[in-house]
């Protein structure tokens, strides 16, 4: 499951520390100009003097067409002094770790009757490609080559599932570990016999226990406040609601938006010209000042950059450099700014402790909230989060629950049972 290494080189001067790379992850709904605009915001920075790595997630492989240059390689690709590119080939990837865990499902598929063939196709990764790029963008991170690494993900629907992946997994993993452990402390043979499965022998659990700790380290990297997101949208009513949705999803998964870039935006209609061109321009131009109108109220505190739409499709250095000087922005904090984490907090009050984490746009009826012995399950519409509980709240029974402006508070009150006298 670890990535390979490549020949990759710093693009000039003494590597950076690795803890101090920025991260900026672009998503949005196909179509809107994801890629062209983390290229144009990659390209800027690395003209302004910033050690800069693009790196694709997306399976399109739409980066390389952008640059017009060929990214299929797998290794950081050179497009300018200061700026290289990558796109992630998910497959090629993995080392032989997945072959082991692979071969111990198929034996125990096939202790339990499922035909070879049949549980062969079962037991393929789930989340491949997701999890070569999770851990792509760690080794790239810790690489001390990059001050910035922009990351130009897929549509937000395989985004949103990728950044949830390494919390997900790794809570998981972290669940089958001691008790495998367990079973093989106890007695093995008769512990199979009953189950009538094989267990994991020491190589498995040995690769669990790895995978465990890439999760957990690919998860420090993202909720960090090195790492944030910048949604790309239009200014179309059906794209800012899936946008509106997202910044409330990526919030429940702990994820900060720093910025909104609205693309294509038209120009307006010359005062006195007439006719069907003209007619037609006007009312795209009404329709995009109420989306921005939209996008301003629904976004409040994040800055909105403005894109307009290009003469002709930015493809190449020049083209998506003169993308970038297009851009009419509301003072963006600095790319290498850290910003602040959208992490729970948990607070001490006169009658216990409160859990908050903001959930911008979210209204009561949107969010579900579930406790299950050491863990909160939190749900907003199709997307789930199992957040494991810090010791001082699993001593605690749930009060009560809230949403309001743009925050779930849940309260917590000691139980006396699982307090010492």
């Amino acid at each position: 499951m670890r990535p390979h290494q490549t020949g990759r080189q710093p693009a000039s001067g003494a590597p950076a520390a690795g803890p101090t790379t920025r991260v900026l992850l672009f998503t949005g709904k196909g179509g809107v100009g994801k890629t062209t605009t983390a290229a144009a915001a990659a390209l800027s920075a690395a003209r302004g003097g910033i050690r800069t790595l693009v790196l694709s997630t997306d399976a399109a492989h739409s980066l390389g067409d952008a640059f017009d240059v060929d990214l299929s390689g797998g290794t950081p690709v050179q497009i300018e002094d200061g700026l290289h590119a990558l796109q992630v080939n998910g497959r090629a990837h993995f080392d032989g770790s997945w072959t082991v865990v692979h071969a111990y499902l198929v034996q125990t598929l096939s202790a339990l009757g499922v035909d070879p063939l049949v549980a062969e196709e079962m037991t393929s990764l789930p989340g491949a490609d997701e999890i070569a790029a999770l851990l792509e963008l760690r080794a790239q991170v810790e690489s001390r080559m990059w001050d910035l690494v922009v990351v130009d993900c897929a549509p937000t629907a395989e985004t949103l599932r990728m950044l949830a992946l390494p919390e997900n997994l790794a809570w998981h993993l972290g669940r089958i570990i001691p008790g495998t452990v367990g079973l093989r402390r106890a007695a093995r043979p008769a512990a199979a016999a009953a189950l009538g499965i094989p267990l994991p022998d020491i190589e498995v659990l040995s690769v669990i226990r790895d995978w465990y700790a890439e999760m957990v380290a690919v998860r420090a990297i993202l909720g960090s406040e090195r790492a944030s997101v910048r949604l790309v949208t239009t200014s179309e009513a059906v794209v800012i609601a899936e946008s509106r949705r997202t910044w409330t999803s990526l919030s429940l998964y702990g994820f900060a938006v720093d910025a909104i870039y609205v693309n294509k935006i038209l120009p307006s209609v010359v005062a006195g010209d007439h006719g069907p061109a003209a007619d037609w321009l006007a009312s795209w131009n009404e329709a995009q000042r109420r989306g921005l109108a939209e996008v301003a109220t629904s976004f409040v505190g994040i800055p909105v950059v403005q894109a307009p739409y290009l003469a002709r499709e930015p493809v190449g250095v020049d083209a998506l450099a003169a993308l970038g000087s297009a851009w009419i922005d509301a003072d963006l904090t600095p790319i290498l700014q850290p910003v602040a984490a959208a992490a729970m907090q948990v607070e001490r009050t006169d009658s216990g402790y409160t859990l908050a984490l903001r959930l911008p746009l979210a209204s009561a009826s949107d969010v579900g909230l579930q406790r299950r012995e050491d863990d909160l399950i939190l749900t907003v519409g199709e997307h789930r989060r199992i957040v494991t509980l810090p010791s001082v709240l699993t001593r605690c029974t749930v009060s009560g629950a809230s949403v309001r402006g743009g925050s779930l508070t849940v309260g917590f009150v000691p139980d006396p049972a699982q307090w010492p006298r």
